[in-house]
């Protein structure tokens, strides 16, 4: 017991916060100690004390890191950018643990747990790849890591449909997913997508890849322009012939949005806010736009789910109008 409160009061010692009350560092450091319970370690040292794993994936003993039970959907946005700052050294594993999950699957997993599992949407283990690199958190094998991130743009797992990019047929020739293709949560797909290959086009500048390489997903990056529809000042789900869905509501959660209706998934243009702020008509606009998300009352459509899902719930009772703080895809909104 006493190893593992040492351990513990190591690991959660490297974070010191000063000027609270008893309460509020309970809660702080509950709360990192929760964060830092996954992804979970799924390795061990063998012994000559080098890592080794049994793969998910493949069914093999071999060589190297791997971490499991992580979704990257919930956590790019935070956690990991999180780890990157304070944990570096061990994001350094999980990061080679993501080059071995390739290696041994032909795909970066998205939601491990502990082989690939299909749940979200996304491509969103590349955000958490460049943005690893770029801040110096680096792997060995770089030329995997980019092999790995090419081929996550141009393919779909044969079994796990959200590994990898589900749509990228459509996506990478219209510069959007439709959304009367039969590929559900469709827009939140593309906007997630353009900020994938906005980190996939940072890491190629960093490479040095050829120019026309880097074009491409500086193009591709800007996809997101694609949903918005000026009447509204909003996005939302487009068809295969280009013309937006008929019968649109911004109070629809599901649909061609994950978790969400199209006042949170508006706001999911993290690479690019001014291009963000020019499309709804300058900045004054924008800041109405964004205060319009509290004046909204809390009211919803569930048609999607067919029952109140939970995050819709946390919506009411927070009682902000249409801002869900208690779901990620809205959470980075109030610092726009």
């Amino acid at each position: 017991v006493q190893k593992g409160k040492d351990a513990w009061n190591e690991v959660l010692g490297k974070v010191e916060v000063e000027g609270g009350t008893l309460d509020q560092y309970r809660t702080f450091y509950s709360c990192l100690y929760r964060s830092l319970l996954f992804p979970r370690k799924f390795y061990e040292l063998d012994a000559n004390g080098q890592p080794v794993h049994y793969s998910p994936y493949n069914g093999e003993t071999l060589p190297g890191y791997m971490y499991t039970d992580t979704g990257f959907w919930d956590t790019f946005r935070c956690l990991f950018p999180f780890l990157n700052l304070m944990y570096p050294s061990v994001n350094q594993e999980i990061q080679e643990g993501l080059i071995n999950t390739y290696k041994e699957s032909g795909f970066f997993p998205e939601w491990a747990s502990p082989g690939h599992r299909g749940c979200m949407v996304g491509n969103n283990s590349a955000s958490i790849l460049v943005d690893a690199y770029l801040k110096g958190v680096r792997v060995e094998d770089v030329e995997t890591l980019y092999k790995g991130l090419i081929h996550g743009t141009e393919a779909v797992h044969p079994e796990v449909s959200s590994t990898g990019r589900l749509g990228y047929e459509y996506y990478n020739k219209l510069g959007y997913v439709p959304c009367d293709v039969k590929i559900h949560e469709n827009a939140a797909r593309t906007l997630e997508y353009a900020y994938d290959d906005w980190c996939i086009y940072q890491l190629a500048k960093e490479l040095k890849r050829p120019k026309k390489e880097i074009a491409l997903f500086a193009k591709r990056a800007m996809n997101y322009k694609n949903l918005f529809d000026s009447e509204s000042k909003l996005m939302r789900g487009k068809q295969k012939d280009g013309k937006f869905a008929p019968k649109f509501s911004p109070l629809k959660w599901g649909g061609d949005f994950t978790e969400g209706n199209s006042w949170h998934y508006s706001w999911s243009v993290f690479h690019d806010p001014q291009g963000l702020i020019d499309l709804m008509g300058g900045k004054e606009m924008f800041v109405t736009m964004l205060d319009s998300v509290f004046s909204v009352p809390p009211i919803f459509d569930d048609s999607y789910y067919g029952q109140v899902i939970h995050e819709i719930r946390e919506m009411q009772i927070m009682n902000m109008g249409n801002y869900a703080h208690g779901n990620q895809p809205i959470q980075h909104m109030l610092y726009m």
